[in-house]
Formats: structure tokens, C-alpha cells, sequence
């Protein structure tokens, strides 16, 4: 077949964004690996196969070096094929702004395993945190893609803020800084035909550079979008292979690919190809359908018409609530986010500001009262608010609320008047502490960045690379045997073939899974014995959430009791304690007491970082420190006591 004089071309997420949206980035290199040849002779554009999630995910749920990764499936992609990766500026791939010589390290690096196309993005759209990376990409000869995080305040483009003016103007600032090409990064599915239309018409014009188009399916939009954006000349879109597409996902590429076939937009991309690669993504399904949220019948979210969430950030929300407890309170949370995020001037909601707002409404809604003041509301904030407001994330679009800036950098450290400089300017460079920190453990550079951009998972990492610690359990792969077991167990389960046992507790080294069956829930464990293929032992019904107890009625008046004789009462001053207890799931950063240490009530005592954002949690008590019942790198539960005070 001739080729078309002005073929659309396409980025395929399949192996990032396609299984971070839908399987919470937990797919396995050995499981791309084995279709990466045929996915690589389709004829796309570029593989995003690296970036995002994946370095977080891969070193602390797989066990995996993440730098190994693009390596490897290299061996068997074609040269023409580009790599890309999401670099999210200043963040790297973790969630806050690093110094300079991180991020020039870890862009030569990335060169070196590599990635030859960066899409790199700032939540807040602030050029300044685009500086050091892009001279750094540009230095090694490699390809910027400088990206927009696309948002709205309304359903649509326009308003106060995110106009066409603006979007163009940035588009324009990220082209004299040297962008090879300008990407729009519709991470919520919240850009509409027309205005997409009138966005890339407007962008190729001001800056005569390609356009590529990002969007998610979450809202039903993607696919109407995608259309008109070909109308107005998009240069290049992204897609995923169908079974990893919607949903919170993007496109499947195979409709696209027959819709365009004979046009002057022909793909050329070959569907017998496609259709292998789709085949095998289906026969590995299982493995990680654990993972994928089928709990809604609708494929389509059109809630996040109005409240603005990005799939995967809603994923997180759900999942947060669930460990706490508390998922009957995602409404709530869907009311608080809007206000937080208008305290915060409006960020987009894309990595780390989707997390950032998104922990802090649910923090709100937990510990604080939403119909409260300001205070009353946000009584738990995290670390990461207090940064973002004194300014170490760079400039919201709008201006933060002047009391929650105030109430959040009352006692901050490095000081309670915001800055106004980059980021960056303020950092001290970190690799050679990180270096004296981790010490012979780092073997060469890819290893300090690990620990630096991750220093307590990092090292653990790091420990098992190189034989120091076993492996947890918790990293051994999952395998199609063990999801058939676990799905025939569920079927007989729900058809009541089961006969009902007592209840046991699983065998020592026994994993549980929570898996759902057309939304009724099951605990599944799975025994692994050394040296045989995991059995499951048990499938039980998921406890249902207990029903509030009705309130009991008011006690009479009790009679005054004896005042206890001096004897008596000694024993129990002495018993009396506070105790620091964890307020949600999560794993402990750094411990700052230790037993004997004096301490007052409201002195910071644990970091705990939970849903990604660090939280610091204080002495309930004025006292001694008694026992410390946890340490660093520790994962907690809600309602874990972590310290005691005498």
C-alpha cells in the first residue's frame, strides 16, 4: 500500500498509561517483554514505555529495577521505533521538585537506558519548572516534547483562566525554550471537540511545531475529540491496544486505525499486528484483573464532567476511603475537592497536584469538619500543602487562599512568607548527601537516584538487588494459575457449592487478596509453598461494613464512687499513657523520638506518608515517650499504636 502524504501518526501507552489508568501500573516487564517484537513492528510513532508511575510502582510493588526496564524491551523493538517516557519537570517521576543535579543526572541516565522522546509536563503549568530538564534533554540530542496540562474551571475552555489565549501563550513560551513539539495532556478527558479544534489550529499556527493530542476516555469525549482534532491537522495521537483501552484509559487504536484507512490520514499501521498484540493482552488479563475497578456498570464517568477527578486519581480516592473505612464518604470528598482546590489556586489535577488536592479533601473530610471555618477543616494538613504553599512547586494559576497559606506555613521551616523565585533556585544540590547516605550499597549512578528520588523503598530495593534481605512476599508475581483457582473458587462461591467451613486463619506465608465478583466481594488466600505452585487455601465472603449501632439512651446519674485510697490511685498514675495511633494505612518515613525522650502535645513525633503525601503526626500528650512501636519503612494500618507517652 502507498503511503499517504500526511499519515496520522501514533504513540502507543499500551505499556505506561494504558495499565497505570487501568491496573495500577503493576504490569510486569517479563509480561511486555513477550509481545514487545510484534507491538514493535506495528508501525507506530513512538512507545511510551517508561516514565509516569512505572519507577515508583516497579521498584516497590514488583521488585523490579526500574532502570532495566526500557533496556530490555529494546532488544526487541526496531531502531525506528522511538521511546518515550513522562517526566513530570522539576518532579522527575516521584512528587516533589528536586535540585538541578538530580535532574540532570537522571535525564542523562534516562538518555543512557534509552529514552529518546521526553514529554514533560508541571502540575501547575510554570515554565520555570521546565529549565533544568529541557537543557538537559536538548544537551544529550534527544527529543522535548514540551506538554500542557490541559484543566478547565468550568466544563469547557474559557473562564477567568484557562482561555485560548493562555494555552497558546504557554505554548509559545515552551517553544522559545527549544520544544521539539508541543503536547496537550487532556488527563481527566475533559477537552471538547471544538475547543480542541480551535486549541491545535491555534497552537500549530503561533508556534509552526507538531501537536500531539493526549486523551483520556474517562468522560466518553476521547474518541468525539480525537475526530475533530484530525480535522484541525493534529500531528499525532495517542492510543492504547483495546484491551487495555476506555474507561480511565485512552482510545483503542484499532478503530482509529480502520476509520482512517483510505483517507489522506491513513495510519499504515498494521492491523494484523494490532489484533496479536490484542489477542496476548487478553490471555494475560487475568493475571490483573484483580486490579481493574469493575465495581460500575458504566464504562463511561460522567461525573467527571462535573467534578473534574482523572481516573486514576479517583481510583486512589476510592482506594484511600476503602482502607480507612470510610467509602461511604466519597461524596463528601467529591464536594470538599473543589474548595481545595480553589483554596490552592486552581491547579490542574494531574501528578502531584491531583494527589496533593486529593489527600488533602480527604483529609478534610476524615479528621477535619468540611462545614466548618477554614481551620476547623483543614486540621491535618500534609507536607506536601505546606510546601506547595510556601511555593516550592512553583505558581498556581490563581492566587492561594491568604488564610489557608497562613495557617499552613504557621511553624514551617524554612520559613513563613512564601517565596517568589524558581523552585529549584532554593535547593541545595542532593546527590552527594544521598551519596554519603547510602554509601556502597549504590553501586553506580541509577543506583543513587533510586534511593534519591525514593530513599526508604529505594533502599530496600537496593538491599535485595544486591543479596542483603530476601524479597517480600508481597513481590512475587502473580500467575494466570493462580487467578483461574481464585476465579473458580469465587464462581462456586457465588453459587453456593461451597460447603461452609469454620472459619481458620490462614497458613503463615499464606497471601490474601480481596477480588470482586459482580460487585460482591471475596478474601482469597493463596499458599505458596517453597518450591510448589501457590494453592489457594480459602475464599470467604469480604466482612460487610458493620451498621452503625443505634445510640443508647442517656445513663441516669451515677452515685459519686469512694475516692481511691493514695495506695490504689499510684498504680494507675502509673499506667496512665497517651498513645500516638496511625489516623490512616500507610508507611512510616521517619520516627524523631525515641523512648525517654520528653515531648509536648502537638510536637511532630512520626512522618507517616500515606497515599503518596507525607503526614506529620504529633504527640497527643504532654509527657515522657514511652515505647516506639514502629520504625522507618515500616507499613502501618489504621489504628496501629505508634508511639506511647508515660
Amino acid at each position: 500500500m502507498a503511503k499517504k502524504p500526511n499519515p496520522l501518526k501514533i504513540t502507543d501507552l499500551t505499556f505506561r498509561d494504558g495499565h497505570q489508568s487501568l491496573l495500577a501500573t503493576r504490569m510486569r516487564t517479563e509480561d511486555i517483554e513477550a509481545i514487545a517484537e510484534a507491538a514493535g513492528k506495528v508501525g507506530y510513532h513512538a512507545m511510551e514505555v517508561w516514565g509516569g508511575a512505572t519507577f515508583d510502582t516497579m521498584h516497590r510493588f514488583l521488585g523490579e529495577d526500574p532502570w532495566e526496564r526500557p533496556r530490555r524491551l529494546r532488544r526487541y523493538v526496531p531502531k525506528d521505533v522511538k521511546f518515550q517516557m513522562l517526566l513530570r519537570g522539576q518532579n522527575l517521576v516521584g512528587y516533589r521538585n528536586y535540585a538541578d543535579d538530580v535532574v540532570e543526572a537522571f535525564v542523562d541516565e534516562a538518555c543512557d537506558a534509552g529514552i529518546e522522546i521526553f514529554r514533560v509536563f508541571d502540575a501547575l503549568n510554570d515554565e520555570r519548572n521546565f529549565e533544568t530538564a529541557a537543557r538537559a534533554i536538548k544537551r544529550n540530542g534527544m527529543h522535548f516534547q514540551a506538554a500542557l496540562s490541559y484543566t478547565v474551571t468550568e466544563r469547557k475552555m474559557g473562564g477567568a483562566i484557562f482561555t485560548l489565549e493562555y494555552w497558546v501563550e504557554k505554548a509559545k513560551t515552551f517553544a522559545s525554550m527549544g520544544a521539539d513539539s508541543i503536547c496537550i495532556k487532556d488527563m481527566a478527558g475533559l477537552l471538547a471537540p471544538d475547543d480542541a479544534y480551535a486549541l491545535i489550529k491555534a497552537i500549530k499556527k503561533a508556534t509552526k511545531l507538531p501537536v500531539e493530542l493526549h486523551c483520556h476516555t474517562t468522560s466518553g469525549l476521547a474518541e468525539y475529540t480525537f475526530q475533530r482534532a484530525i480535522d484541525a491537522g493534529v500531528d499525532i495521537i495517542d492510543t492504547c491496544s483495546s484491551p487495555f483501552a476506555n474507561r480511565s484509559s485512552h482510545p483503542a487504536v484499532e478503530p482509529i486505525v480502520v476509520m482512517l484507512q483510505g483517507t489522506d490520514r491513513d495510519t499504515g499501521l498494521d492491523l494484523d499486528r494490532l489484533n496479536e498484540v490484542a489477542e496476548y493482552l487478553e490471555r494475560i488479563g487475568p493475571k490483573y484483573r484483580h486490579l481493574l475497578d469493575t465495581t460500575r456498570m458504566a464504562v463511561v464517568d460522567i461525573g467527571v464532567l462535573m467534578h473534574q477527578v482523572p481516573g486514576g486519581m479517583l481510583s486512589n480516592l476510592v482506594n484511600q476511603l476503602r482502607q480507612a473505612g470510610a467509602e461511604d464518604r466519597l461524596g463528601d470528598v467529591f464536594r470538599e475537592l473543589p474548595r481545595v482546590r480553589k483554596d490552592l489556586g486552581y491547579p490542574p489535577l494531574v501528578t502531584p497536584t491531583s494527589q496533593i488536592v486529593g489527600v488533602q479533601a480527604v483529609q478534610n473530610v476524615l479528621f477535619g469538619n468540611p462545614d466548618g471555618s477554614l481551620e476547623e477543616r483543614y486540621k491535618m494538613i500534609s507536607g506536601q500543602v505546606k510546601d506547595y504553599c510556601y511555593g516550592l512547586y512553583g505558581c498556581p494559576p490563581a492566587e492561594i487562599n491568604p488564610e489557608l497559606r497562613k495557617l499552613a506555613l504557621k511553624g514551617y521551616p524554612r520559613g513563613e512568607e512564601p517565596i517568589s523565585c524558581r523552585p529549584a533556585d532554593i535547593l541545595e544540590p542532593e546527590l552527594e548527601k544521598a551519596k554519603a547516605e547510602v554509601g556502597d550499597l549504590a553501586k553506580d549512578r541509577k543506583d543513587l537516584l533510586l534511593y534519591t528520588l525514593f530513599p526508604t523503598t529505594g533502599k530496600r530495593l537496593l538491599r535485595v538487588k544486591y543479596g542483603l534481605e530476601a524479597p517480600p512476599e508481597e513481590w512475587k508475581p502473580r500467575t494466570l494459575e493462580d487467578a483461574e483457582r481464585e476465579a473458580e473458587l469465587c464462581r462456586k462461591a457465588l453459587a453456593g457449592e461451597l460447603v461452609e467451613k469454620p472459619k481458620a486463619e490462614p497458613p503463615a506465608g499464606a497471601r490474601t487478596y480481596k477480588v470482586y465478583v459482580d460487585g460482591e466481594a471475596f478474601e482469597v488466600a493463596v499458599e505458596a509453598p517453597e518450591g510448589a505452585p501457590p494453592v489457594v487455601t480459602s475464599v470467604t465472603p469480604a466482612a460487610p461494613a458493620a451498621p452503625a449501632a443505634p445510640a443508647a439512651p442517656a445513663p441516669k446519674p451515677a452515685e459519686p464512687a469512694p475516692a481511691p485510697t493514695a495506695e490504689a490511685a499510684a498504680p494507675a498514675a502509673a499506667a496512665a499513657k497517651a498513645a500516638l495511633e496511625a489516623p490512616m494505612p500507610g508507611m512510616v518515613v521517619d520516627v524523631l523520638v525515641g523512648p525517654g525522650d520528653p515531648v509536648k502535645a502537638g510536637d511532630v513525633v512520626v512522618i507517616l506518608e500515606a497515599m503518596k503525601m507525607e503526614n506529620a503526626l504529633e504527640a497527643p500528650a504532654d509527657g515522657v515517650v514511652g515505647e516506639v512501636r514502629c520504625a522507618k519503612g515500616d507499613n502501618v494500618a489504621k489504628g496501629d499504636v505508634l508511639v506511647t507517652i508515660n
